[in-house]
């Protein structure tokens, strides 16, 4: 089964720029472009080998469509190199959660049963991190909107400019209240999570 000591591969580390050499900052506020986006996303190398067991649970694939797999759950905000998935795929089959066939010149891998053992333990991790995907998905499609001048809604109607707006408030609401002291902390806490409860409700209903 291989050397259990090995590290876990390295996770997936968003560029600090774009592939034109420019920073992430642009004209659209948060959505200033792919690079941006891509910089608040990053995975643990366990995260990385948990999101591949889970793709493997749905079925059999190669490396290459389990990337092109994040890619499309993403819309291309998430894109891990071959170089990083591949040494992950190495570490989960030689701890027995994945098997490997060689077919041609490809490895096609399967879950096992032990494989599916770990996530379904891990299930919660697994749908945050799934969800966190199609959340930068969501972000991909606004920010291609808001870049296209045919006069279109921004984001093609995924997001009305109002829940925009509302993310970007909250967001700059909270920075200003790191430095808050304890007590006003758990003021703000209170305040959130009776707001995430109530969105959750609604969004249970719906």
């Amino acid at each position: 089964m291989g050397h259990h000591h090995q590290k876990p591969c390295a996770g997936y580390h968003a560029p600090r720029r774009d592939e034109h050499g420019r920073g992430g900052h642009g004209r659209h506020g948060d959505f200033g472009g792919r690079a941006e986006l891509m910089r608040g996303r990053r995975f643990s190398s366990e995260d990385l080998q948990l999101m591949l067991l889970g793709l493997l649970v749905d079925g059999d694939s190669h490396g290459y469509e389990l990337i092109k797999a994040l890619e499309t759950r993403s819309e291309g905000a998430y894109v891990p190199s071959p170089g990083v998935v591949y040494p992950a795929l190495t570490y989960v089959h030689e701890l027995g959660l994945v098997d490997a066939d060689v077919i041609g010149n490809k490895k096609s891998y399967r879950i096992s049963e032990e494989g599916r053992r770990y996530v379904q333990a891990r299930q919660q991790r697994l749908d945050e991190m799934f969800l966190g995907l199609a959340d930068l998905a969501r972000k991909m499609k606004y920010l291609r909107g808001a870049m296209a001048e045919e006069g279109e809604n921004p984001g093609g109607g995924v997001w009305l400019p109002e829940f925009v707006e509302a993310r970007r408030s909250l967001k700059r609401a909270l920075l200003l209240k790191s430095n808050a002291p304890h007590e006003e902390q758990r003021r703000v806490a209170a305040i959130l999570l009776r707001a995430a409860a109530e969105i959750g409700g609604a969004q249970a209903a719906t």
